[in-house]
């Protein structure tokens, strides 16, 4: 048995408390190698913002469950080294899928998990979830759930179509699980294409596509019936155009990619929605800035020469969200 406590890190129950009070969104950043997390215990020890390292269960088995336990101290240790002199970090299991993937996170050092049951039927799901809430809080460990089902792709993740969270059912299902917050489906979805053609407008002026706007009506509803209690937005990378141009500017075919605008996860942000999860933008970042460097520079082959390029992408896109989307910047002093 590894406590989070003694890598470090911290649980979710403080950072959300404040976010709710403060009016903006804690970053939840996926990652699945080591300059993924470089950039961001970069970016968060820069701009002071409490952050949560998110791993699924497929990069958790990608990187070994050990050595990401040592790679979460040390990313403790290196914002330290940054001048962050205590670190708000939070390591957290993405959709995890069992209670003993759950278990096996809580006992390896894991500071938060996600027990993702929505694809279940609704008194399977509370089973599950209290389940899971009994176990981690018996070592401080915080427990987010899910209601509703998002569309989209994400490793074992998949659904063909969304299914907006009701609000009926929301304080029923919190009161009898006892989770400390809890993923909502509003419109969002996982992957680059969050949306079909067939969903969206086209601009006229640039051809491009634009999505629909999220279920805030929904959201308020949920708001109201739980005042005060930390919601999590799941698939909101925004696909941003400069990166998915570069993509294709450089080999790749990335045609009709499209996600949530900025300026909607800015309205988010100031609600009871206080993490706010992105993966794709930096899957994205980091694969246009790898793209232009072998298509620039055929003949290169030091992977520092092309994953340092990727890094630095990485932390500027993830400096960004912080400042300018999430509003999270100087919040963990």
């Amino acid at each position: 048995m590894v406590s989070y406590k003694e890598i470090g890190l911290v649980n979710t129950k403080e950072m959300f408390a404040k976010a709710v009070k403060g009016g903006y969104a804690v970053p939840a950043f996926n990652f699945n190698n080591m300059e993924q997390l470089q950039a961001i215990v970069q970016a968060a020890a820069e701009q002071k913002s409490p952050v949560i390292l998110q791993v699924s269960k497929g990069a958790r088995n990608y990187a070994n469950a050990t050595l990401l336990r040592y790679m979460a101290e040390g990313a403790v240790e290196y914002a330290k080294e940054l001048g962050w002199e205590h670190p708000q970090i939070c390591l957290h299991l993405d959709h995890g899928d069992s209670f003993e993937l759950c278990k096996s996170c809580v006992d390896m050092g894991f500071s938060s998990v996600m027990i993702d049951g929505s694809a279940l039927p609704y008194d399977e799901n509370v089973a599950l979830t209290k389940k899971v809430v009994e176990y981690a809080h018996q070592f401080d460990v915080t427990v987010e759930a899910e209601l509703g089902v998002l569309a989209g792709v994400e490793d074992e993740v998949c659904a063909a179509e969304s299914h907006y969270t009701r609000p009926e059912e929301v304080i029923d299902f919190t009161s009898k699980t006892g989770c400390d917050s809890l993923a909502i489906s509003i419109g969002t979805s996982h992957g680059a294409y969050k949306f079909t053609p067939e969903q969206c407008t086209r601009d006229p002026k640039t051809g491009r596509l634009v999505p629909p706007p999220l279920a805030f009506d929904i959201l308020h509803e949920i708001e109201e019936k739980l005042p005060g209690f930390p919601i999590v937005l799941h698939g909101s990378s925004s696909v941003p155009q400069e990166y998915v141009d570069i993509i294709n500017e450089h080999g790749g075919k990335l045609p009709d990619a499209v996600g949530i605008p900025e300026e909607q996860l800015r309205e988010a942000s100031k609600s009871a929605v206080c993490k706010i999860n992105i993966d794709s933008d930096s899957r994205l970042a980091m694969t246009a800035a790898v793209r232009r460097v072998f298509d620039e520079k055929p003949g290169e082959f030091d992977p520092r020469k092309y994953l340092g390029p990727a890094r630095d992408e990485m932390k500027k896109l993830y400096e960004h969200k912080i400042v300018e989307v999430l509003g999270s910047n100087g919040k963990a002093l």
